[in-house]
């Protein structure tokens, strides 16, 4: 459904309204976990499993070891390479190990929100990391706090601790399947106690999880670039549903109660997941490849260059590429070192939050025919600078073209999404989009062009940010706090 303004006319605002930096155009990481069990420097192998990670979460990051009579913890908040040094993993002593890299899906963005969460409780020392949301998660604490449970941070991380110490249950292994018979949404788990290690993914396995091995240390962890970065084997994901106990019974498995119904989330594959992780049975960076080959199958248009919006748009754009048989330039260079937060000059310069992230080369695209391929479009704001950038540099005529379809739903499986109203495509047709953005022409990978790299599985895969068919109901209260956080996250740009 269109708005009543058309896209064209004066006054015209994106959903939602201009954000700082085009911070808010775009979706935001949910977090990466690890779980090391059997190795003298197991907090060594979590931090260089979290550094191969840092694009899942800049928010905080944290580590807790196991020495046996003891937790050990150490979080903070920034990127991995600034929260830990040598003396601190040195500490840090103990064969098995969690850690957590954090981008807030629910909860501020403080220290007591940092992960892994470490608790004393009747049945001993206890940390946790989590990927992905609870959507009863309010509810849940509502009845936690009204039977005299005190939280101490906002995350919905610590309702499964609460969960899991009110348990009757005579094991860590039974209280937590108790604890998590009551929750619902996507979740991927590490547990940590003084002597098991315990990796959990829901039911849907919306979040990724994956074990590995190196001799005799075993490995859970979100991504397999990470693996590839401490030297071990992938072995196998985490089943949906599926709680794997590594301990001194060696590896065993247990279920999450309930039936199993796989609906991984798509959008790893389209963004999130490093190129060169395999996650859910697929590399990365050959699905990305076909997404654009199929792109251009369905929305080819004459041109003289193929241009990626870099990073994540070039897999895609490769594809495209090859598929239309149009040279393929890097025209856009990315500036690698950007941080979260940097000072606009006083004296405004013309897109200046584009710039600073990206330049375009007016010697490739000087009077050129230029298709620029991104992985998504959400509010529209950067992509219409991108356009206006190479227009500026000389090319002739620009065509968009997305490698995944419209994006008309919030998520609220773990990643930061602004509200249905703040999505340009859920109010606003595509011709509207495409004369905001200033594009000579637009086009999105259809939703079946987006399973194209493996139809029969298709209906193994949520993608309700382009449907709006959620596998897991998702409970009024979760809206207001999903446009809590999406004015935190455009404040801070």
């Amino acid at each position: 459904m269109s708005d009543s303004r058309g896209v064209g006319e004066a006054g015209f605002e994106p959903p939602g309204g201009p954000s700082a930096h085009d911070g808010g155009d775009r979706f935001h990481e949910e977090c990466g976990i690890v779980g090391i069990h059997g190795h003298p420097e197991a907090a060594n192998l979590a931090y260089l499993a979290l550094y191969s990670m840092q694009h899942r979460g800049q928010e905080s990051a944290g580590i807790v070891s196991s020495r046996g009579d003891a937790l050990i913890a150490h979080r903070g908040l920034g990127l991995v390479a600034d929260i830990f040094d040598p003396d601190i993993i040195h500490r840090m002593v103990g064969s098995a190990a969690i850690g957590h890299n954090r981008y807030a899906t629910h909860g501020e963005t403080v220290l007591k929100n940092a992960q892994p969460l470490v608790v004393e409780y009747s049945g001993g020392a206890l940390a946790i990391a989590h990927n992905g949301n609870l959507v009863n998660a309010n509810g849940l604490r509502e009845r936690l706090e009204s039977a005299g449970s005190i939280f101490q941070s906002t995350s919905d991380t610590e309702v499964v601790i609460h969960l899991i110490a009110q348990s009757r249950a005579g094991t860590l292994v039974g209280r937590l399947v108790e604890a998590l018979s009551q929750v619902r949404g996507a979740y991927s788990l590490v547990v940590l106690s003084r002597d098991e290690l315990i990796a959990v993914r829901d039911p849907h396995g919306l979040r990724p999880l994956v074990l590995g091995r190196t001799k005799d240390t075993w490995v859970a962890v979100s991504e397999t670039c990470a693996l590839d970065l401490i030297g071990a084997e992938y072995v196998r994901e985490v089943e949906p549903g599926e709680i794997v106990v590594i301990g001194p019974m060696g590896l065993q498995s247990h279920r999450v109660p309930g039936p199993t119904e796989p609906r991984h989330c798509v959008f790893e594959y389209v963004y999130f997941a490093r190129p060169d992780s395999r996650v859910f049975g697929r590399t990365v960076y050959q699905v990305r490849r076909e997404l654009g080959r199929q792109l251009a199958r369905e929305s080819h248009v004459d041109a003289d260059l193929v241009v990626p919006v870099p990073d994540s748009g070039v897999p895609a754009a490769l594809g495209y590429a090859e598929q239309a048989g149009i040279a393929y330039e890097m025209g856009l260079i990315r500036n690698h070192y950007v941080g979260r937060t940097f000072i606009e000059p006083t004296d405004s310069i013309r897109h200046f939050g584009v710039r600073v992230k990206l330049n375009a080369m007016p010697e490739l695209l000087d009077g050129k025919r230029v298709i620029v391929v991104d992985d998504s479009l959400v509010r529209g704001t950067t992509s219409k600078k991108i356009v206006a950038m190479i227009r500026a540099a000389g090319a002739r005529e620009v065509h968009m073209r997305i490698s995944s379809p419209p994006t008309i739903s919030p998520c609220y499986y773990g990643i930061d999404t602004p509200t249905r109203g703040e999505l340009i495509a859920a109010n606003h047709s595509v011709e509207e989009i495409r004369s905001f953005i200033e594009a000579d022409t637009l086009a999105y990978l259809s939703e079946g062009g987006l399973f194209a790299f493996d139809p029969p599985r298709r209906e193994t895969f949520c993608g309700a940010c382009f449907t709006g068919s959620y596998p897991v109901a998702v409970d009024g209260e979760v809206e207001p706090r999903q446009l809590k956080l999406f004015d935190a996250s455009a404040s801070r740009g």
